[in-house]
């Protein structure tokens, strides 16, 4: 009498491998997904421009024509703005969040959207600094000082920065900066008109300029943020267990921190206060890959250019031949969107 054999066991190292492998597929689809709504980005808006017309101007320009002329000088910018600036904030939100161990941190808590926009005030009071080239320099620096200033503040003491330290002394410079800033623009009229354009959020008007002097910061940004997966997820853990790891939590936080101010500041100095994307794409790719930030962070670099750019498109078409500022559509849609994550899915723990 014969008996059947036990059926083999599958390695254990096989369920990692695919799901990683699927996870990798999964990246793959959204990277051509993006490139789809990049040609979308491109293609649509208030004029209609043929194919033939986006070729020529990519590829045998012609300076008299006008259609060319809106396609690179407009639309290809405001695409390429639309990519960079959604990676930096969706890796800029995914960093605090993962760093501070605080699920509701975004660039607007940590105060990088206050010191943008406070900067950029006393620039045009201060300096008579006017065309946006010129300010967004000051915007991009003050982003970067009030995060300098809220990691200083929140060191101070035994413990060092720690997450509520790091959340409260982010809440009290944004505090502090913004009612100095209301307090200069209620007293100048100048300064509330531009600060009143930028703070809504918008990639329109941002022509190529604006793309190229940004972009290049936000690059090096990003190259720093993807590398951060593993230490992310030995913070997550603990600063004690990540010591236990051999990791050096202050100079970790510093990095990331540096990292944050490099990506946000950067994106709100060229496109002002874009709200909610930041807060809410990191918990999405959350929601996809699990609690990795080796895969949070690919997915979020991905999954927040693709949002941004299908709510810009939303602002050209909803009310052409006029616009929304995206920061609106993103408000409008966004803030339903968080609540639904808060209600029905419950925010991770980090």
């Amino acid at each position: 009498m014969t008996t059947a054999a036990p059926p083999a066991r599958r390695p254990a190292a096989a369920a990692p491998r695919a799901r990683h492998g699927r996870l990798a597929l999964g990246l793959v689809a959204l990277v051509g997904l993006l490139l789809v709504v990049c040609f979308f980005s491109i293609t649509m808006g208030s004029r209609a421009i043929t194919l033939p017309v986006i070729w020529d101007a990519l590829t045998d320009v012609d300076p008299s024509s006008a259609s060319q002329t809106v396609v690179r000088e407009m639309r290809v910018p405001r695409t390429i703005l639309g990519v960079t600036v959604g990676a930096a904030l969706g890796l800029g939100g995914a960093i605090l969040q993962g760093v501070t161990r605080n699920p509701l941190a975004d660039p607007g808590i940590m105060g990088v959207n206050a010191g943008a926009a406070s900067f950029m005030v006393l620039a045009i009071l201060v300096l008579g600094v006017g065309s946006l080239t010129s300010y967004i320099w000051f915007a991009f620096l003050g982003a970067a000082v009030a995060i300098v200033v809220v990691h200083g503040v929140a060191s101070i003491g035994r413990e060092g920065a720690t997450p509520v330290k790091l959340a409260l002394a982010g809440a009290a410079v944004t505090a502090g900066l913004t009612s100095v800033t209301t307090a200069v623009v209620m007293t100048n009229l100048e300064a509330l008109n531009e600060l009143r354009f930028w703070q809504v959020g918008t990639l329109a008007g941002r022509y190529a300029p604006v793309a190229w002097q940004t972009t290049p910061f936000i690059l090096v940004g990003l190259v720093v943020a993807l590398g951060m997966g593993r230490v992310l997820n030995g913070l997550a853990l603990g600063d004690e267990m990540a010591v236990a790891l051999g990791q050096r939590v202050r100079r970790t936080r510093v990095i990331a921190f540096a990292t944050v101010a490099l990506l946000c500041g950067a994106a709100t100095a060229a496109c002002g206060p874009v709200v909610f994307i930041g807060l809410v794409m990191p918990h999405v790719a959350r929601m996809i890959t699990g609690p990795d930030h080796r895969w949070i962070l690919p997915y979020v670099a991905v999954l927040t250019p693709i949002v941004l750019l299908l709510a810009d498109i939303v602002a050209r078409v909803a009310t052409a031949p006029g616009e929304l500022q995206v920061g609106v559509v993103l408000g409008v849609l966004g803030a339903p969107f968080f609540v639904f994550l808060v209600r029905y899915r419950s925010i991770s723990e980090l």
